[in-house]
């Protein structure tokens, strides 16, 4: 989806969206008092314990944990990218989703996926009609039910054929260009109209399909010997190549539970794994795995499996999906590289060895972590201690791109036996390294609609237990009764640098600027934000108070006990007292310093 989608307008779908109505025609749900209960859909149980809040436009499951908007909900459960499901809650609201493919797609005489319906049609009678196209697939092994499954086409090798069947008038000529099927000649002096000629010639032709099977753009492969070997469409309103997968409706078409994820990375490789059985292959499109991707296919399933060719270019592939993949290398989720035998492919292997032998491949496929200690230890010599103390400095930005978990200190550990160095001394000199490129503003990528300062630290990471219990408290009260803080003044803890004070302030703004704010609309502000997951287990909890009113009273006082503890006076006292205890770092020399400066410019009663 091209362009920025604005805060407003997600907040105004939101709150139009009834998350009773959407969550009840997918769930069977019962009222219970102010709200609605049944047996969670995202696990097995007898007894309900999943409730949905259409107060707060919430829901929650007390069994599994399951919680969120009705955002989540349709990317929990109907398997969508945070974009498809706005562009769900946008067509059943009537609205169209703005700074993208429906403001220039869909505009009247403009609908692409018609457009590249029709082309799909005349690309595969064009199939139909080439004895040449036809004993192509013949000999690459595909059946004439995986051929119609998959949309197959063919692309003569005119340069007007798709041109001269549906660009007779300018403005066809201008869809087919918008939609990336036709080129527009190079313009010569004085020229008016130069013409267009088709984009893809003599080419077995792959529709790339959206989640609800429309298609957004097209692969194509030479027949013989030709550069290049693959075609994409390229970027359009609709087609996005970095973010999309191929595959991935025909997959959900044959299961809904997935077990786990193959990506290749060809077009062929896919059309040939599903027909063999294994129906959970999907592919990139010719660029390598992103984060984007990912988080894709995690929607899906917590287990993917890369394959890749054995020559050099598969390898450094791998490599590449490696680096991308760290961030997200979270506990519970499992991801393993396999490398096929030198000379073949997914395509051929799987034509030799059949579903079966190949999926016993992918059971032996290496683990990230083996992958990746392997990996480095091949580029150094183990034998001295340069060699050992290169394969550090090898893993240390990758070590740094890890979440906290079981994950990352088990390779910690691998590292620390090759490296033969205790593994808590190597976690923290790896730890150590890492510090300030996180200090320095680091941070996981914004999502769509954001707004505001930039991420800070969890609200109740690194704090005591009684000033942990009281911001989570105050953060607690806004997201249950939003109204609450609007006659909350934060000018006293504006200037408090402290972990968690960042996000009370931020929220407490978000819930003065929206009409009608919700718990749903403040945690949608927050999306793809790493305060997220902990904002939605606390507006999970049961509320300290039962109205509004309550809530701002408590809240006023939560904001006025936090600014007392936490001032800049009571910072420079803890800085003051660590100095004569223990000392201070450089960090807090500096900071100290600033404080007090700024305590002479305030008076001595500052």
């Amino acid at each position: 989806m091209a362009g920025r989608i604005p805060q407003g307008f997600i907040d105004e779908l939101v709150s139009r969206s009834d998350i009773v109505e959407i969550i009840g025609a997918r769930v069977a749900l019962k009222k219970s008092g102010r709200e609605f209960k049944a047996c969670c859909p995202f696990h097995n149980e007898k007894t309900p314990s999943f409730w949905v809040s259409p107060d707060k436009q919430f829901y929650h499951c007390f069994g599994c944990g399951a919680h969120g908007t009705v955002v989540g909900f349709l990317m929990q459960y109907e398997k969508l990218s945070f974009i498809e499901a706005l562009e769900d809650l946008a067509q059943r609201a009537g609205l169209e989703l703005p700074g993208g493919s429906h403001e220039s797609a869909n505009a009247p005489g403009f609908d692409l996926h018609q457009v590249l319906g029709q082309a799909a049609q005349f690309f595969a009678q064009n199939l139909q009609d080439s004895e040449r196209a036809r004993a192509y697939i013949t000999r690459r092994g595909i059946e004439s039910h995986t051929a119609k499954k998959f949309l197959l086409g063919y692309a003569t090798e005119s340069w007007n054929a798709l041109l001269n069947r549906f660009g007779q008038q300018p403005a066809d000529r201008e869809r087919l260009q918008l939609a990336g099927l036709v080129i527009e000649r190079e313009r010569k002096a004085g020229e008016r109209d130069p013409g267009f000629y088709d984009r893809f010639r003599d080419r077995l032709m792959f529709p790339i399909r959206d989640s609800r099977g429309r298609i957004m753009g097209f692969g194509g492969r030479v027949l013989d010997q030709g550069e290049p070997k693959y075609l994409n469409s390229p970027e359009t309103p609709l087609f996005h190549k970095g973010r999309e997968l191929y595959g991935l409706y025909e997959a959900k078409q044959a299961r809904n539970d997935f077990r786990r994820v193959i990506v290749v990375e060809g077009y062929m490789d896919v059309v040939r794994l599903h027909q063999a059985g294994i129906t959970y292959a999907l592919a990139t499109l010719g660029t390598a795995t992103t984060q984007e991707h990912l988080n894709r296919i995690f929607r899906l399933t917590s287990e993917v499996v890369f394959c890749f060719d054995g020559d050099r270019a598969g390898r450094q592939a791998a490599w590449r999906a490696l680096e991308n993949a760290l961030p997200l290398a979270r506990d519970g989720r499992e991801l393993r590289f396999l490398f096929l035998p030198e000379g073949e492919d997914p395509d051929s292997l799987v034509g030799k060895e059949g579903q079966q032998a190949f999926e016993a491949r992918m059971d032996r496929a290496m683990p990230l972590s083996e992958y990746l200690v392997a990996q480095l230890v091949q580029q150094t010599d183990l034998s001295h201690a340069d060699g050992r103390a290169r394969l550090a400095a090898l893993a240390r930005p990758l070590f740094g791109r890890m979440p906290d978990g079981v994950l990352r200190e088990l390779i910690a550990d691998a590292l620390a036996e090759q490296i033969r160095m205790p593994a808590d001394r190597l976690r923290h000199l790896l730890q150590d390294a890492n510090t300030p490129s996180t200090a320095a503003g680091a941070r996981p990528p914004r999502g769509p609609g954001t707004s505001g300062p930039s991420p800070s630290p969890h609200p109740d990471s690194r704090m005591k237990s009684g000033r942990r219990n009281m911001l989570s408290q105050a953060i607690g009260l806004v997201l249950h009764f939003p109204t609450a803080a609007r006659s909350i003044d934060t000018a006293s803890i504006a200037r408090i640098d402290h972990p968690g004070i960042p996000v009370l302030r931020e929220l407490i703004e978000q819930a003065r600027q929206v009409q009608a704010p919700s718990t749903a609309t403040l945690l949608e502000r927050w999306r793809d934000r790493p305060e997220l997951p902990r904002l939605e287990a606390i507006a999970a909890e049961t509320p300290m108070v039962s109205d509004s009113q309550a809530a701002a009273r408590e809240l006023e006082m939560a904001v006025r006990k936090l600014a007392q503890d936490l001032g800049p006076g009571r910072r420079t006292d803890e800085l003051l007292k660590k100095a004569r205890e223990t000392g201070l770092n450089s960090d807090e020399k500096t900071e100290l310093g600033l404080l007090l400066k700024g305590r002479t410019r305030q008076g001595p009663d500052a």
